[in-house]
């Protein structure tokens, strides 16, 4: 069983970045590898939208909102996936969710972590 823990979420102005970490337990730095990682987020009202993917092979995709502001990466050494978010909006303000896909075909996430981003 895979445990994905979130942090770095917080209030933030306008403008203002954060850094979102997530760290997998219960996997090892090689299956972790195998995984395609991705960020997801929801905001109050709306469905749960995927922010950022970053696959085994470390190819990058994000949603339109996202792109040229955020960057996903990945440490398979310490089993994290990070999310770099700059140029934050008030429209950036959900719970923000690590999912871990495995070749397996097990889908982990993470218990979420608030960013609010005030105006």
């Amino acid at each position: 069983q895979v445990l994905l823990v979130e942090s770095g979420g917080g209030l933030v102005q306008a403008g203002g970045s954060l850094r979102l970490s997530c760290v997998a337990s219960g996997t090892s730095p090689a299956i972790f590898g195998l995984s395609t990682l991705a960020w997801y987020r929801q905001a109050p009202g709306k469905q749960r939208e995927m922010v950022a993917m970053i696959t085994s092979g470390n190819s990058t995709s994000y949603t339109g909102s996202a792109m040229g502001r955020f960057t996903i990466s990945r440490d398979n050494a310490k089993t994290t996936v990070s999310l770099q978010m700059n140029g934050l909006e008030p429209e950036d303000t959900a719970v923000y969710y690590c999912n871990d896909f495995t070749t397996l075909g097990y889908d982990y996430w993470g218990q979420g972590t608030q960013v609010t981003v005030s105006s």
